[in-house]
């Protein structure tokens, strides 16, 4: 039924056929048979009238304004040569629905007075003279009312097809303005790490130089010395490296920025100053390290203190009251686990897609931007009975 419901749709012209031959069919038999009662009505008049009526009926989707203009010549060709109407008059509803439906709206109008006229004027020409006058105006009435149905059903069905090419319009737009702010998002967010990892490596370089320095003047009175700060400089080389390939990887254009002075970033062991810069603002949190602590490259450390910074403050904006918030920091032998989790009521995850420690929005775009660059992976959602729960996995090493 689907399939034949399917090729119905494809073709509208078919189903409109077949109902004219069905239409015609109708009004050949009725013809006939009220030329043997009364003996009106040439059959090399009617038939071509109810013919025409029903070509109306099989070719109204396609060209609804000729058409009616059509129908308007035949009902005039009835009038002036007294061909009463039959059956196939039927066909004057179907257009006047249609044109008001989906045709010019200069076709609607004039369907809709052709339609309001059409009555008055057959019974006009066939007046019941068994009838009073006050039972011609109610038979008038009684037929206009059909055709006035017609056309506002019609003019219905065009404005509900408008509204709803406006609600698919302006969804397809917001839509596109979404993704379009998703990708500006992901652009500031990346030119923000890009920002701070370049202020990294630039630490490093400048921890280089003065590593190298030292070991340049103390080379001959204290190989000793000189000998671990060439080991500083190599660690630190290759630490700067990596974070320098990372920071390749972000920046795609050849715009240069202006940095102020080069300072270190935010790094692990700050996450107990968040912490308690946030207990202090009133929310508590539980605290704990697991692991055995231990040095870690500046990207993985930055990136965890930002993840950390984002959900706190999302926590304090979003979690309601009497929101509290735990927060997790492990250390395994290949990489460092985050778990950060609050119980608060008023945090649904489209707020906190929008939440972001910067007061730009966006939070877990950022969150996820960050997490990437490193090569860790991230999983974010509501916690059961209420909450949210952010979950990061950061690789000493990146993933290649």
């Amino acid at each position: 039924m689907q399939r034949v419901y399917d090729f119905l749709r494809r073709h509208p012209t078919w189903v409109d056929g077949f109902w004219a031959v069905v239409l015609f069919g109708i009004s050949v038999a009725g013809g006939a048979t009220r030329q043997e009662s009364a003996g009106t009505d040439s059959p090399a008049l009617i038939i071509p009238v109810m013919f025409l009526l029903s070509v109306v009926v099989a070719l109204r989707r396609r060209t609804p304004e000729k058409m009616l203009l059509l129908t308007a010549a035949l009902g005039a060709a009835q009038l002036v040569l007294d061909v009463e109407t039959t059956a196939a008059d039927f066909a004057m509803l179907v257009i006047i629905y249609t044109v008001a439906a989906t045709g010019a709206r200069w076709a609607s109008w004039l369907a809709l007075a052709m339609g309001l006229g059409a009555a008055s004027a057959a019974q006009l020409r066939w007046p019941n003279e068994q009838t009073s006058a006050a039972g011609n105006v109610a038979i008038v009435v009684f037929q206009t009312v059909p055709f006035a149905l017609a056309w506002v059903l019609g003019d219905s069905m065009r404005t509900r097809r408008a509204y709803f090419a406006q609600l698919e319009e302006r969804a397809a737009r917001l839509e596109k303005e979404r993704e379009a702010q998703a990708k500006v998002a992901v652009a500031a967010e990346r030119a923000r790490i890009a920002r701070e990892l370049h202020d990294v490596v630039a630490h490093n370089v400048s921890v280089m130089v003065v590593q190298a320095d030292g070991a340049a003047y103390v080379l001959d009175a204290a190989p000793d010395q000189a000998k671990k700060a060439l080991e500083t400089i190599s660690s630190t080389g290759r630490q700067a490296l990596a974070e320098m390939r990372r920071l390749l990887g972000v920046l795609r254009t050849g715009e240069h920025q202006e940095v102020g002075e080069y300072v270190p970033q935010p790094d692990v062991e700050q996450i107990e100053d968040l912490v308690e810069q946030c207990r202090g603002s009133g929310l508590p949190i539980d605290f704990k390290i697991e692991g055995t602590p231990r040095p870690l490259p500046s990207g993985v450390e930055l990136t965890a203190y930002r993840i950390v910074q984002e959900a706190l403050t999302n926590t304090r904006k979003h979690g309601g009251p009497n929101a509290g918030a735990s927060v997790r920091l492990v250390y395994f032998d290949d990489g460092l686990g985050l778990l950060v989790e609050d119980d608060g009521k008023g945090a649904p995850h489209e707020l906190y897609e929008e939440g972001g420690a910067d007061g730009q929005g966006h939070g877990l775009i950022g969150m996820r931007e960050r997490v990437g660059m490193v090569g860790g992976t991230l999983d974010a959602g509501p916690r059961p009975g209420g909450g949210f729960r952010i979950s990061a996995l950061l690789p000493l090493k990146p993933a290649h």
